[in-house]
């Protein structure tokens, strides 16, 4: 078994059991080795398809420059998103099934074309979408306490876990993306603001960059996938039993709920 193969099994045990493993990087991934971490990123994608579940789109994360920064890295990261990873607007999500989960608010970009080129340009980006939707992305990890590199959060398909799209959707050119404000509260209060500069000064980068990166890896985005955009501002730890809503001028609002109980 290559250290690929051994990775891509800590982390799929570690979603079965709920029990975090230890950081890959420096002991199965080398230190910054974004290209293996990819590798071990496909190997469990591969898996899951093989299992019947469906690419349904892409989430684009590290698009905040602190981030980024925390991270010493100078571009975003991406994973890959799965048919069982949707949950309904207003649904509740079973805490039990996340390990150490919290929630951020993004764009979503539903495409109606093909993104083939590898030299992808904005207006490019803007002919193949279709629409717009607020979301809610609930971001986990796999690897204890969140100890995280790169090369950890990349392996881990970018710490996604599950995204709920809200049900009003938007015409690109009715939205400013740059200015557009956001607002996740948490029982009637704010615990998270921000605005769509957050996100590479401009979701459409952040969108941009991801189309030319898939093409280049010959797995381009297609018509009719959904792009998480990135966070629109910092994320917030879950707490059982809350509900949390996203409000984004221009997009309108999603919501969600965790039921009680304790994270695996």
């Amino acid at each position: 078994m290559t250290d690929i193969e051994r990775a891509a099994g800590e982390l799929l045990q570690a979603r079965e059991t709920g029990k975090p493993c230890p950081p890959l990087r420096g002991r199965l991934l080398p230190e910054g080795d974004v290209d293996a971490a990819y590798r071990v990123q496909r190997h469990q994608v591969e898996r899951w398809l093989a299992a019947g579940h469906r690419r349904v789109g892409a989430k684009i994360g590290l698009t905040s420059r602190a981030v980024q920064e925390n991270l010493g890295v100078h571009q975003p990261d991406f994973g890959v998103l799965l048919d069982s990873m949707a949950v309904p607007d207003g649904d509740e999500i079973d805490v039990t099934r996340l390990l150490q989960p919290r929630v951020e608010a993004e764009i979503a970009f539903v495409l109606g074309a093909d993104l083939p080129e590898e030299r992808v340009t904005t207006v490019d980006v803007i002919r193949a979408v279709d629409h717009l939707l607020p979301a809610i992305e609930v971001v986990d990890s796999r690897v204890v306490d969140w100890d995280i590199s790169i090369v950890d959060t990349v392996a881990d398909n970018a710490s996604s876990a599950l995204y709920v799209l809200g049900t009003t959707p938007r015409r690109l050119a009715d939205v400013d993306l740059r200015l557009c404000g956001m607002v996740l509260e948490h029982a009637g209060e704010p615990v998270s603001v921000g605005a769509g500069a957050a996100c590479l000064g401009n979701p459409l980068h952040a969108v941009a960059w991801l189309a030319q990166t898939m093409a280049r890896a010959g797995d381009p985005l297609r018509a009719g996938e959904v792009v998480l955009s990135g966070a629109l501002g910092p994320m917030v730890p879950v707490t059982p039993g809350a509900a949390y809503e996203a409000r984004i001028s221009g997009l309108g609002s999603v919501r969600t709920c965790f039921s009680e109980g304790v994270q695996r």
